[in-house]
């Protein structure tokens, strides 16, 4: 096991040059490091055409957004990388593609997707994929299917809950997602025009009691193989492609907490279009949205409903109509999950551009406001919400 360093730009062309697995690493001369997230190093290693060929993404030992004083695990990339291994096991169409992973280092190469486009920025641009939402769908039900108890064995499953244990990072979900945000911590971070909507959700016992139980179920359910932070930001999109990458959070959850925050952030976008798009294609735009919400669900629901009709081993769970039951219950955590997603990156640590890059403040606030009181919504309604047109219904008429 290679001796924990942080790599400098030079160090990281020269390990890409060794470990890539290029027929021609000597072309690799330069690094660009682009990471822009809260917790790691990313470089692209560039060619002398300036082609970047493969990345080099590397754990530090603290949260780059707040520093050395917020020390975190550096197994979390031993645990990415074997998350994207299993996950592209079963859907590599799909999955960002490991080429090596050194879990001493803290270090992974992964393929190079610089022809494909951050789906966040793509959607606060008014660019729409048809097939991006159909995409994800079939990545959750194939990711998340396989690596359950319908699909592995007992034995199994049980050792590989233990071998994907993450309670660092789990720590911070917990934290940001299901108790910072109704509690008032000083990590918290929103605007003065906040205060009153929030000091109303930090008193509203009933959201409270809901988020309690979407917590619990989050700590105890451990139903398949989690991404654990499958945002917009995390995904690449072409014309005709999808790819999933950044699963330092994966872990054994529940899977509406997947299904959940996927269709929160299509749902931060539909909040944010008002104040980044003009008013035709804002509105264009959020029907889209509603619409990509729907397809998702249909892909992952529809995929994961053949897969355990033809792939399901354990005789119980095979029984005639037990994946239909299942799946209601998926719907049912991923509607109280993706509420929970809208609240805290409205007013907890990590926000999002869908909002924040909001130019006009008047209306910035407006769109933070919507995504509130639609995140309130979803929480205390997700029992009543039968389906995805009810859901639909449910967002128009919240503004």
């Amino acid at each position: 096991m290679s001796a924990y360093r942080t790599l400098t730009a030079a160090d990281a062309v020269d390990y890409a040059r060794r470990y890539a697995g290029l027929s021609d690493a000597e072309t690799l001369i330069n690094a660009e490091e682009v990471g822009d997230g809260n917790l790691n190093l990313v470089f692209k290693i560039l060619d002398g055409q300036g082609v970047s060929r493969v990345v080099v993404k590397q754990a530090l030992p603290y949260v780059r957004c707040v520093g050395e004083s917020w020390p975190l695990t550096l197994d979390r990339a031993r645990i990415e990388a074997e998350t994207l291994l299993a996950h592209g096991r079963y859907c590599p169409q799909h999955t960002v593609r490991v080429l090596h992973h050194n879990a001493g280092l803290a270090v992974m190469i992964q393929e190079d997707l610089s022809s494909m486009a951050i789906w966040r920025r793509e959607l606060a641009y008014g660019r729409y994929y048809p097939q991006a939402a159909r995409q994800l769908g079939e990545y959750l039900a194939r990711t998340l299917f396989h690596t359950s108890d319908f699909y592995q064995h007992p034995h199994e499953k049980k050792a590989e809950v233990g071998r994907f244990s993450n309670p660092e990072m789990c720590q911070i979900t917990e934290d940001l997602f299901f108790t910072d945000p109704y509690g008032g911590h000083d990590r918290n971070s929103y605007e003065p025009a906040l205060n009153e909507a929030v000091a109303s959700l930090q008193s509203d016992s009933d959201l409270k009691l809901a988020v309690a139980a979407l917590k619990h179920r989050f700590l105890t359910k451990a139903e398949a193989l989690l991404h654990g932070d499958i945002h917009t930001g995390s995904i690449f999109v072409a014309e005709d492609r999808l790819k999933v990458i950044d699963a330092e959070f994966g872990y054994y959850g529940p899977i509406g907490f997947d299904i959940g925050t996927a269709i929160g952030n299509l749902l931060l976008n539909y909040c944010g279009l008002p104040g980044l798009l003009g008013p035709p294609e804002a509105a264009a735009g959020r029907e889209q949205r509603l619409q990509d919400i729907g397809e998702l669900w249909q892909a992952f629901a529809g995929r994961f409903r053949t897969l355990a009709a033809e792939n399901t081993r354990d005789p119980a769970l095979a029984e005639s109509g037990y994946a239909g039951y299942f799946l209601r219950q998926v719907w049912t955590d991923a509607l109280g999950y993706c509420g929970t997603e809208l609240i805290r990156r409205t007013i907890g640590l990590a926000h999002v551009a869908d909002l924040d890059t909001v130019t006009d403040a008047a209306m910035r606030h407006k769109c933070q406001h919507h995504a509130l009181k639609l995140g309130k919504m979803l929480i205390l309604s997700a029992p009543r919400i039968d389906d995805a047109a009810a859901l639909m219904a449910c967002i128009r008429q919240s503004g």
